[in-house]
């Protein structure tokens, strides 16, 4: 007997969806994509409290002993740049995203499924290629003279910051492809219990 498709689930939860053997693996592919996306952006949310640790003392240096240093100036839009960029896909995962919601938030399980299925084929996995593919010759132009800072006592590293950009590319193309997943195996399970209920 196959369960139905759950209508009352958290938004953080994948819908529920009746599983067969031929969706198995996917299920799996999508569980160990989704894991790896939460527990990355859980562990880099902690870099917030790194970020606001690092603004109060910068403040109190300089307004409070009158010393400035580029280096931790930098070092927030260091945190701020890995923040913003790798937890896209951990906001991605938890449909947090920018949405623009007129009809989405009206339609069911199997509407939803549609959606974000043809909206990552057609926008979110090419988007996130593209920008793997434009930003590698700029990442690797950069790590070929190990790039630094511009300013005098900057941080050394300007070729790591901008490895962000194609590694958050990475990222969320996988998340993006664990929601394309999701979204089938959704539409299947229903298909295959809808033509099961025409067949009885």
């Amino acid at each position: 007997m196959t369960a139905g498709i759950s209508t009352n689930h958290n938004k953080n939860e994948r819908p529920v969806a009746p599983i067969r053997l031929e969706t198995m693996s996917l299920t799996t592919v999508v569980k160990v994509l989704d894991t790896f996306s939460r527990n990355t952006g859980k562990l880099i949310a902690w870099l917030t409290l790194a970020m606001m640790a690092l603004t109060s003392l910068i403040v109190l240096l300089r307004y409070g002993f009158d010393i400035g240093s580029i280096a931790l100036q930098e070092s927030v839009t260091y945190l701020h740049a890995t923040v913003f960029l790798l937890a896209a896909a951990y906001t991605l995962l938890d449909d947090e995203h920018v949405r623009v919601d007129i009809f989405y938030r009206s339609f069911n399980p199997r509407q939803k499924a549609w959606v974000n299925a043809v909206g990552g084929i057609v926008f979110l996995l090419p988007v996130s290629l593209f920008l793997l593919g434009v930003s590698w010759s700029f990442v690797s132009a950069s790590w070929a003279i190990k790039e630094s800072s511009g300013d005098a006592g900057g941080i050394a590293a300007v070729y790591l910051l901008k490895s962000l950009l194609p590694l958050a590319a990475f990222t969320l193309a996988l998340q993006g492809l664990a929601n394309v997943l999701s979204s089938a195996i959704l539409l299947v399970s229903e298909q295959q219990t809808v033509s099961k209920n025409d067949r009885a």
